[in-house]
């Protein structure tokens, strides 16, 4: 369930800091009743980070290979790879 509160308790800062470590879940921040602000922990938001840039990887080489890119064999990339940084 997500954890949602009123903007007035950004004010009791080092419990929300508590709070986002030990659930490490996003922190929805509401104001006036809607929805205003996310406040995560640095480690969820580096995890998050992280599964964003692999996403993006995947639909950049998707993007290439509609546009007409060949696509290599992982066994060739990989044997090529080893040789290159292991001789």
């Amino acid at each position: 369930m997500p954890l949602i509160i009123p903007i007035k308790e950004l004010r009791k800062t080092s419990e929300l800091s508590e709070l986002a470590h030990k659930e490490q879940e996003p922190i929805f921040i509401t104001k006036n009743g809607y929805s205003d602000l996310v406040i995560m922990s640095s480690e969820l938001y580096d995890r998050f980070a992280r599964i964003n840039r692999i996403d993006q990887a995947i639909y950049e080489s998707e993007l290439e290979i509609e546009n007409g890119a060949e696509a290599v064999d992982a066994e060739t990339v990989f044997a090529e790879l080893e040789k290159k940084h292991f001789g």
